[in-house]
């Protein structure tokens, strides 16, 4: 894990990578807890039977739980010391490359697209959050995050 002491340490850091975080391993238990959340109960990610003859060989994660990761994965990539507030201000170019098999581990690698002031000490960071799944040449997911951080 990364450590900063203060939001104004990343002004300098924009175009870097700023953590990567520790592995996550997807079972079908969170894949499950995530279609009764969200009512998408699609076979291919909760039909382990029928999954097995499907085009992936077994079932797969959702994207957007691979998406809703990102507070978890961000817990252990990086740190800013002084910050006692964040908020999710959106995304932007939001693509799924490629599945996310059950059983996989998941990490997220982070690079620091912007940096810009928005008051009280605080910022706005748009980071490019880069999902690998272990074993797999392709991410899984790639996504711009947009962040306000506040000390």
């Amino acid at each position: 894990m990364k450590n900063f002491d203060k939001i104004a340490d990343l002004q300098l850091l924009v175009g870097e990578s700023i953590g990567t975080s520790e592995w996550l391993l997807i079972d079908q238990a969170r894949v499950d807890l995530f279609a009764d959340a969200t009512g998408d109960h699609q076979w291919i990610h909760v039909d382990v039977e029928r999954a097995k003859n499907g085009p992936f060989g077994g079932t797969i994660a959702h994207g957007f739980l691979t998406l809703s990761l990102l507070p978890a994965l961000l817990a252990t990539a990086f740190q800013i010391k002084e910050t006692k507030s964040g908020l999710n201000y959106g995304l932007d170019k939001v693509r799924f490359v490629a599945p996310v098999k059950v059983g996989a581990r998941v990490r997220a690698h982070f690079r620091l697209l912007g940096w810009d002031a928005i008051g009280q000490g605080g910022a706005q960071l748009k980071v490019e959050m880069t999902f690998e799944c272990e074993g797999s040449d392709k991410p899984a997911c790639v996504a711009e995050s947009i962040m306000r951080l506040f000390p």
